[in-house]
């Protein structure tokens, strides 16, 4: 799968995000609460779709189960002029029931459907982190199991997982994007 450079970014920068929200001063995990409060100001984030599309898709972290494979590594080597459209790519997608609203709320904004298809590209990404891409001949097992929730599947091979779902061997990773994005933001790596 080619990912190209403008996910690639947006990629860390949204890990980096929900890392942000993972834990409290104190250690605690409180990312379903922080989820809450984001999903509850998202009438003020729409503002921000374009200026910073990572911050506002945390808005829908586990909205999404992929069908389509091949549509989504399709999406991921475009550039941000060349995306493809939410109209053709959301039947690729489903929806869970609670993300709906939001989803049809962003719809209603000028910049909606390209962040919408920005999202879902995201999500697919960090639930893809440690998964082979799905090859061609499994493409059609992919897509009939389209209709299945990934809570109840996230072992199958070829399923992405969550961000919340990645074990402790990528917080390396998570780590290196994190001083990946605050350094493209002017600040100084920790050693």
């Amino acid at each position: 799968m080619h990912v190209s450079p403008f996910f690639h970014n947006l990629r860390s920068a949204y890990l980096a995000e929900l890392d942000d929200m993972r834990h409290d001063s104190d250690g605690q995990l409180v990312l379903d609460r922080r989820l809450a409060e984001r999903r509850r100001e998202v009438s003020f984030l729409v503002s921000m779709l374009e200026l910073a599309p990572e911050m506002v898709a945390v808005v829908l972290h586990k909205a999404f189960s992929f069908g389509s494979a091949s549509a989504m590594d399709r999406l991921l080597a475009c550039e941000p002029e060349d995306l493809t459209a939410w109209d053709s790519l959301q039947p690729t997608i489903e929806i869970a029931p609670w993300a709906r609203a939001t989803v049809q709320l962003l719809r209603e904004q000028a910049a909606g459907d390209r962040f919408l298809s920005i999202a879902a590209a995201l999500e697919y990404m960090a639930g893809s982190a440690r998964h082979a891409p799905v090859h061609a001949e499994d493409e059609d097992d992919s897509e009939e199991d389209g209709d299945h929730d990934d809570a109840d599947h996230d072992s199958d091979e070829g399923q992405p997982l969550s961000a919340d779902d990645l074990d402790d061997a990528d917080g390396r990773t998570r780590e290196e994007a994190r001083a990946d994005w605050m350094a493209e933001q002017g600040f100084d790596r920790k050693d």
